[in-house]
């Protein structure tokens, strides 16, 4: 794993090498067609049409994606035994983006220019999709991203169907608030995600009487946290909030556990701990811990229970699904549901149909916000149990409208 300044310097040179390329390699199909948009064009010449999976399969990060990318196959072999999309089968491409930022700028590239790709789905982390995003927005092409992330951004060429600021972050704030906790302990993974939730988080803090009593950042993939859970044990806060990602989460919780640290002595909610990853940590350092997503094995829902029912039947009974799986399940459904909104695979239309697109998924009916491209989603808190399944505790009871740039909230004017 590249050290985050050796991966920013990796960054900046392939950022150099792509404005280079995109000079010397055209964007037209193989079938001479032209986009509307006049970027990429995916090759439909055949009977199928190629999408592209774009995950960390290795490194740190395979903890979380791998599963990802497993339930995005599930759509994609799901749409096609219903008969494709606009009379094509799809191809699914997957690359490994190695949890490496210039890897998956690197893989985006290929995927778009080589496989002539009809739309991309995956990246995890928020530095993943910050390294792809010029990549899709310079060659116009399509990206479904589909997890949680802290907001403050929109791009006309990603549409974001994981929680946005106002659909996790602030939802899980307000519960903790509620539950008399009145002073946190801020731990995360060091890289943008933590560090831009913990901005937020510290505004909304000092808008609601809430202190911060600490800040600590860790490499992604530190095993060394022995520190950091001294000084969190010492703060006396009431609860932490936890911005680690990846498998640094069985370090830090293996850690807690062993400073006599409890659930209930000092709960920590978690907001990129699921059920996969609970299962890789164990559920002995988990027990009573707290999570903010939107989804949940045992979300209730005929929906739900198809969808789970589907991916064990696959990938075995042992196997638990989860919010980021699901939202990335969920993306392959939204982009067919626009392509054949649109009659065309053609990104442009394809966007341009998108507002109101609905679906009755796993966690619920999700829309599309066409003007943000994010989509609605029911926010929902949850306790870990021994069983290492996650159960709701506390639900918004309807899905709430993206705003990722929290313009609907006074305390948060000046953050973007």
């Amino acid at each position: 794993m590249l050290s985050l300044r050796a991966s920013r310097c990796r960054i900046a040179g392939f950022a150099v090498f792509l404005i280079a390329m995109g000079a010397l390699t055209a964007c037209g199909s193989k079938t001479g067609d032209t986009a509307s948009g006049g970027g990429a064009v995916a090759d439909t010449s055949g009977a199928t049409v190629k999408v592209g999976l774009l995950n960390s399969l290795s490194g740190t990060m395979a903890i979380s994606e791998v599963t990802v990318r497993d339930a995005l196959k599930l759509a994609v072999d799901e749409v096609n035994e219903s008969g494709g999309v606009l009379g094509k089968k799809i191809q699914a491409v997957s690359e490994d983006g190695a949890s490496d930022w210039p890897t998956f700028a690197e893989k985006a590239e290929k995927l778009i220019q080589q496989d002539r790709v009809a739309a991309v789905f995956g990246c995890w982390t928020s530095a993943s999709r910050k390294a792809v995003k010029p990549v899709f927005e310079r060659n116009k092409a399509l990206l479904f991203y589909p997890v949680q992330y802290e907001g403050l951004e929109e791009s006309p060429y990603i549409f974001y169907t994981g929680a946005t600021t106002n659909q996790q972050i602030v939802p899980a704030l307000d519960y903790l608030k509620g539950q008399q906790n009145s002073s946190l302990y801020l731990v995360g993974s060091d890289y943008v995600f933590p560090r831009t939730a913990n901005k937020i988080i510290k505004a909304y803090a000092a808008a609601n009487g809430m202190k911060i009593l600490g800040e600590d950042y860790a490499p992604l993939g530190s095993t060394e946290f022995g520190t950091i859970v001294n000084k969190v044990k010492a703060s006396g806060a009431d609860a932490v909030f936890n911005t680690l990602n990846g498998d640094s989460n069985v370090a830090f919780f293996k850690e807690y556990k062993s400073a006599g640290l409890t659930a209930a002595t000092m709960p920590v909610l978690s907001v990129s701990i699921a059920e996969e990853e609970v299962k890789s940590i164990g559920t002995q350092y988990l027990a009573d811990q707290l999570t903010a997503w939107n989804y949940y094995q045992t979300t209730a829902g005929a929906a739900n229970q198809k969808f789970v029912k589907a991916y064990k039947a696959r990938y075995g009974a042992d196997k638990p699904t989860s919010d980021p799986m699901e939202a990335a399940y969920v993306s392959i459904y939204l982009w067919k549901a626009m392509v054949e909104k649109a009659g065309s695979f053609d990104v442009a239309k394809v966007k341009a149909a998108s507002d109101g697109i609905a679906f009755d998924a796993p966690e619920g009916n999700v829309t599309v916000d066409g003007p943000s491209q994010h989509v609605y989603k029911t926010a929902r808190i949850g306790k870990v149990g021994s069983d290492g399944l996650i159960t709701e505790i506390w639900t918004s009871g309807k899905p709430v409208k993206p705003d990722p740039f929290l313009r609907g909230y006074p305390w948060a004017t000046g953050l973007s």
